[in-house]
């Protein structure tokens, strides 16, 4: 494993697709990484419809969306033609086919007490290539695809404003829609913040984005 804040690893990978280089092929762009336990479960498959309903919303922030699970790359296909056929969805993002593991185990996505099945992982990775954060979910939970879209915008809005983002944003209980400005680095700088912003103390001090 490698910790959030580091350079995701140079991997090569045959996708639904054809070839990606990661993340050399996504520099610029924000990407999610996610790994699913197989093909043809159900589970899976809502996590699918659910990311593809949601790909304008993540294209808009600049971000591209890459599945991954260890199956070969025609059941990605014959898996995704399905969904498309049975559901009416079209699937539009790649789906690296990890037949022999190797990208799995090098991202330490291989559930413990599933023999070779992948946990459902995410790794977001922002335009330089780094690990901003990382998720792990089991089998029997699929994910929340609307708190992913809300992690790239906060990441995002972090990013280019130099705040912190509260729980729950944009709906935070104590702040609603506003950011949390870093605390002071000294005495005199603290006694300043309340007269700058609103506080609830010196270390507790949020402005509008």
């Amino acid at each position: 494993m490698f910790p959030i804040g580091s350079p995701f690893p140079e991997i090569e990978v045959v996708t639904t697709q054809g070839t990606l280089k990661l993340p050399q092929d996504m520099q610029g762009k924000w990407f999610i990484l996610f790994s699913h336990p197989a093909d043809y479960t159900p589970v899976c498959t809502t996590e699918f419809v659910a990311f593809q309903k949601r790909l304008a919303e993540f294209k808009k922030l600049n971000c591209e969306l890459v599945g991954l699970s260890i199956d070969q790359v025609f059941s990605h296909i014959k898996w995704v033609e399905w969904i498309k056929e049975k559901l009416g969805v079209e699937i539009e993002f790649p789906v690296i086919a990890d037949d022999c593991g190797k990208v799995a185990e090098t991202l330490g996505m291989i559930h413990p007490a599933k023999g070779t099945n992948t946990v459902r992982a995410v790794f977001l990775v922002d335009p330089k290539g780094i690990v901003r954060l990382i998720l792990y979910y089991p089998q029997e939970l699929g994910r929340n695809m609307d708190e992913l879209l809300r992690a790239v915008k906060g990441l995002q809005a972090s990013d280019a404003n130099g705040v912190a983002i509260p729980a729950g944003w944009p709906d935070n209980e104590l702040i609603k829609d506003r950011v949390i400005v870093p605390p002071p680095k000294d005495v005199a700088s603290a006694k300043k913040r309340p007269g700058e912003y609103e506080c609830f103390d010196w270390w507790f001090c949020h402005k509008p984005l």
